[in-house]
């Protein structure tokens, strides 16, 4: 491989094997760790023209970059690698789309609707919901798990935390699919104004959660809805504004990284049956790094973009000016051979598991990693002791994504 033929701005590199982008990452993160990249000139119909971004491929530059948001900020632009229009921010940026001190009294305002004893209820949730999918998959015989077991998890516990109304629940699973699986064509058609889709799917999603709060504000009610609508920190509160776009972060951030990291798990446990047999043997013991080396290996969030504050930062041996673009790659560094021993190989017994499947360390890893921790295990649990022969019957149909390490489908049986 030619390091000039890699291009990580182009769509086309996304859709390649993944042995491919293992190799072109290798060759990045030997020869050109911060490499910059133009965007696509295509998409200067769609977005204004501008520059395009480094990418941040090894370990250490990752860490280095989360850890500085004094000048590596992530309320600049967007955390794609392309600005987006301000209307856009409003709705997908949320917490991850901002600075302190902004970000930091919304987290805390979010954080503090999480009581010990909405956390103990959410748990539940999880435990039962799981059990309930594990047997409606049994009744089957075969089914699609990312359809029917990896997908239904999360967005269950977050509908139900929620309060989403049962017969409003697929019609947020359509919505969110629009909006995570925007240019890839089984969401968006040939054809389709995809900013317009993911607009159009982001103010549904938005008009559903002003009309839950108009409800709890004539009836409070025990969910989370109801705690982030009277929640208050130092005597702020959120605007409507703000839960909704966090409605949409937590459908989108909470969503896919348990419903691809399991997705992601069975084709592993598939590939590599030795680790099924070890991991079924001994489930209680080896689940925590198992789901740890799941992550890892999958890291469902390839990247996030941060932009340079100032001119003169450096990172490494790099030296960077205002305004520049640098795409923080979880999925490379996830794979550096200087933190991991053959990084590449699916491995539950790992003895550490320094990963970034959560984000890396800084003001802005992911508050739902927790959780996500937790979905995974129980819904891993429940096949165990419910469905241990499961196998997937085909190679994964992966998502069209940058920005999503997804699979839309993928078959088993048992």
């Amino acid at each position: 491989m030619n390091i000039d033929e890699i291009d990580l701005a182009r769509t086309e590199f996304w859709s390649e094997p993944l042995e491919y982008r293992e190799r072109a990452f290798d060759l990045l993160r030997s020869e050109d760790p911060y490499r910059y990249f133009d965007l696509p000139e295509e998409i200067f119909g769609i977005f204004p023209e501008q520059k395009g971004f480094h990418s941040l491929v090894r370990h250490s530059d990752v860490a280095e970059a989360s850890r500085r948001p004094e000048d590596f900020c992530s309320g600049q632009g967007a955390t794609s690698t392309v600005d987006f229009p301000e209307e856009m921010l409003d709705f997908f940026g949320s917490m991850i789309n901002m600075d302190d001190p902004r970000h930091k009294r919304l987290r805390g305002i979010v954080s503090s609707g999480f009581t010990p004893r909405r956390l103990a209820s959410v748990e539940d949730s999880v435990e039962r919901l799981a059990q309930k999918i594990t047997k409606d998959a049994l009744e089957k015989g075969e089914c699609d798990f990312v359809v029917d077991v990896a997908a239904q998890l999360p967005l269950l516990v977050i509908c139900e935390m929620m309060g989403v109304p049962s017969d409003r629940v697929d019609f947020v699973f359509d919505k969110s699919n629009t909006i995570l699986g925007a240019g890839d064509v089984e969401y968006t058609p040939e054809g389709t104004d995809v900013l317009g889709a993911i607009m159009g799917a982001a103010w549904e999603l938005a008009a559903l959660m002003r009309e839950m709060l108009e409800e709890r504000r004539v009836k409070p009610t025990e969910d989370l809805t109801s705690a982030l609508l009277y929640a208050e920190l130092e005597g702020e509160k959120l605007t409507e504004e703000e839960i909704a776009s966090f409605f949409i972060l937590l459908l989108v951030a909470g969503n896919e990284t348990t419903r691809n990291a399991l997705s992601w798990g069975l084709h592993l446990l598939t590939e590599n049956p030795e680790q099924k047999e070890i991991l079924w043997n001994d489930f209680e013991n080896l689940a925590p790094k198992a789901v740890e080396e799941i992550v890892r290996w999958a890291s469902p969030v390839i990247f996030m973009r941060r932009t340079v504050t100032r001119d003169g930062v450096r990172l490494g041996d790099r030296e960077f000016e205002e305004g520049d673009k640098l795409s923080l790659y979880y999925w490379a560094a996830n794979r550096d051979p200087s933190v991991f021993e053959n990084p590449h190989q699916f491995n539950i017994l790992r003895d550490s598991n320094d990963h970034f499947g959560y984000g890396a360390p800084g003001p802005h890893f992911c508050l739902g990693a927790h959780l996500a921790r937790r979905e995974i295990t129980v819904m891993l649990r429940e096949i165990q002791r419910t469905i241990p022969g499961i196998f997937a019957t085909e190679q994964p149909d992966r998502l069209m994504s940058g920005f999503i390490n997804g699979i839309k489908h993928l078959h088993c049986t048992w």
